[in-house]
């Protein structure tokens, strides 16, 4: 069934997730525009999908019913003043980024249509966990529309603007916390004699016993940790829970509004 028109301000890794999760639930607009000032970019985007429509512009783009502000925050200033001219009364606008708020983008735009979203790398499965953030004006209609039009994306919630920079820490970017030592078990199982194919199944299914074990069970986390007696790496725990104190907390300090 077609949609909204849309069109993206940003053609890098999460306009890649968001057009990869409407491909896969076969949700078809009638147009798609993209810009971004990287022609590589687009070129690449373009081959993964090729009926989007390039546009040579950010006003281009914005001319679409939906606007999806896919830029990062340093950038997201210049980004309002170039289409500022263009969003109308009927534009919707969709806001990724962290830090910049509801507020401002509404008052540089000079429209109320304006949802921010901090979007997970899962919804390129459509298994996102993505919290969703309205302009206060926005009525219950409009809010059910917005989030029947990005239902592909998995799960998508209405929060307080003012957590979303603790989802982007905690749930948008948790998977880099994670993946790169999945890859480092599998090569340890690997040097332990297992083959690819058993390393890899071990991991995962190991990794879902354990979410639930730890989730699950109705046991504290002490109780849960306690049920394995030997800890190979447990005299750098200290050490690792000061790298995710200081980075993260530090980082969530640099992005919230």
């Amino acid at each position: 069934m077609k949609t909204k028109t849309i069109g993206f301000i940003g053609g890098g890794r999460i306009t890649k997730i968001f057009l990869q999760a409407f491909k896969n639930k076969k949700v078809v607009f009638e147009n798609v525009k993209v810009f971004d000032p990287n022609s590589e970019t687009l070129s690449a985007l373009q081959n993964l999908f090729p009926d989007i429509e390039v546009a040579d512009s950010a006003q281009a783009a914005a001319k679409q019913q939906l606007v999806v502000l896919a830029v990062h925050p340093p950038v997201m200033a210049e980004t309002l003043t170039a289409i500022k001219d263009v969003v109308t009364e009927d534009t919707q606008v969709l806001s990724l980024a962290p830090k910049v708020t509801i507020e401002k983008i509404a008052g540089a735009l000079g429209t109320s249509k304006v949802v921010r979203m901090i979007p997970n790398a899962t919804s390129f499965i459509n298994k996102g966990y993505n919290p969703v953030a309205f302009h206060p004006e926005t009525d219950k209609k409009a809010q059910k529309s917005f989030m029947k039009l990005v239902k592909a994306l998995g799960k998508n919630f209405e929060v307080e603007e003012n957590k979303l920079e603790g989802y982007a820490i905690v749930s948008a970017m948790l998977p880099t916390y994670f993946w790169f030592q999945w890859e480092e078990m599998i090569r340890v199982a690997v040097a332990t004699g297992l083959d690819e194919k058993e390393a890899k199944k071990a991991v995962e299914a190991t990794l879902k016993k354990s979410h639930a074990i730890f989730f699950k069970s109705g046991m504290s986390a002490d109780e849960v940790k306690d049920l394995i007696p030997v800890k190979p790496i447990g005299d750098a725990e200290e050490q690792i829970k000061e790298i995710y104190e200081t980075k993260l907390l530090g980082l969530y300090e640099k992005i919230k509004a």
